[in-house]
């Protein structure tokens, strides 16, 4: 009877969907590691190791030159490093966003959504200063960097982190349903695609029985992509950005199909003996 009903226009209720996404990826990102700075440094460090430890195992067994690609070695396994990371770090971020029976959904502007885009820009946010710093570190400190087409290379990281948040949407709503099922989906995503993402070969040094094999992967694709963009004497003929981005959008849809359908019918008490 004494309620004020305030009327509110689209520009509004956006502006306000706005500021609580902010405020979720500022959490996001704290949950991660209590010091935003120390997050990100933990980031860095694993793709450097990551990076030192192809480096080592490819000078010591001689396969430097087994690339395909004449430029900067160390250019070429970043950009295999880069958009892997960027990848499944993205998948790893979506699965553990904030589902509906998450106390946070409590709160009357949260929704499931909001969680989702969070913990994607999150994701975007960290990787994306990871490569920034760590390019101006090597640019500035080892060698300076030449890259052919610095927009290209950047468009297919996003590709990668769009790629990596499609497939988490779809684990993110099958968990509750699945939830051993889906972790082990996730592992075995990871394992497979240090080999299948193609980031320590290039697909035109590929002999046709062995393309077949790589050639399904939206990241293969993409990694290798990136690396016609990177380098000016290479040139992808077997690969394209079409695929993966026609995949994920795929993704996409039926994730956000699932999501809704799982949000209707989900407990609490599906999880009280887990």
């Amino acid at each position: 009877m004494f309620e004020q009903v305030r009327r509110r226009n689209r520009l509004s209720v956006a502006m306000q969907m706005l500021e609580v996404m902010y405020h979720s990826v500022v959490r996001d990102v704290r949950k991660q590691h209590g010091n935003a700075f120390l997050a990100l440094a933990v980031n860095m460090l694993q793709i450097v190791v990551f990076v030192a430890v192809f480096y080592v195992m490819f000078s010591l067994l001689g396969l430097r030159g087994a690339g395909g690609i004449r430029g900067d070695f160390l250019l070429f396994l970043m950009t295999g490093v880069f958009l892997y990371m960027t990848n499944v770090k993205s998948l790893g971020a979506i699965m553990a966003a904030d589902g509906a029976t998450s106390p946070m959904m409590q709160h009357a502007p949260m929704n499931t959504i909001v969680s989702i885009g969070a913990a994607a820009l999150g994701a975007l946010y960290i990787q994306t200063l990871t490569l920034l710093i760590i390019l101006f570190g090597y640019h500035v400190a080892i060698t300076p960097l030449e890259i052919e087409d610095w927009g290209g290379a950047f468009l297919m990281f996003l590709l990668a982190w769009f790629s990596g948040c499609a497939l988490g949407l779809n684990l993110l709503a099958l968990e509750p349903w699945f939830p051993t099922f889906t972790k082990m989906v996730a592992l075995i995503y990871r394992r497979a695609n240090m080999i299948a993402s193609g980031k320590m070969f290039v697909a035109n040094a590929l002999p046709g029985y062995m393309l077949v094999m790589f050639d399904w992967n939206p990241l293969f694709h993409i990694i290798d992509q990136s690396r016609g963009y990177a380098f000016i004497n290479y040139f992808p003929r077997y690969t394209s950005w079409e695929y993966p981005l026609i995949v994920s959008c795929c993704f996409i849809v039926l994730g956000l199909m699932g999501e809704f359908f799982t949000r209707r019918h989900v407990s609490l008490s599906w999880f009280a003996k887990r």
